[in-house]
């Protein structure tokens, strides 16, 4: 399941991924969320987190992440990841050279910093 977080400024959109994580999630949830956002900002900032019960994603939902990142790839001003989960942090370094924006990855245990990097003027 993702869950929308609410209480970060109107250019960012935040995340948190608990349990097992579905294309329908990302349909329901991520999609409409980006799109949205774009229609109001040209510039977005992501902040994505997996939680200590995070078990996976469906192979749907991997490439509709791949996909929504893609499709939008000059408009991410900032991307940041708090995960411990290492497959993840292995995809993100090996996809980092792509992200025109700056993109950083956070342990769990320095989630606060990561909120605070993600909202800070550039």
């Amino acid at each position: 399941m993702i869950e929308q977080l609410n209480s970060f400024p109107d250019n960012v959109l935040a995340f948190v991924c608990k349990g097992h994580v579905t294309k329908g999630d990302y349909d329901a949830v991520v999609v409409p969320a980006v799109m949205n956002l774009l229609k109001r900002q040209d510039k977005i900032r992501l902040y994505y987190e997996t939680a200590a019960d995070f078990a996976g994603y469906d192979p749907g939902a991997i490439w509709e992440d791949f996909k929504v990142g893609m499709e939008h790839l000059t408009r991410w001003e900032r991307v940041a990841v708090v995960t411990d989960v290492e497959w993840i942090k292995q995809t993100m370094r090996f996809f980092s050279f792509l992200m025109p924006g700056a993109m950083r990855l956070f342990p769990t245990s320095e989630a606060a910093q990561a909120r605070a990097w993600i909202i800070a003027a550039s």
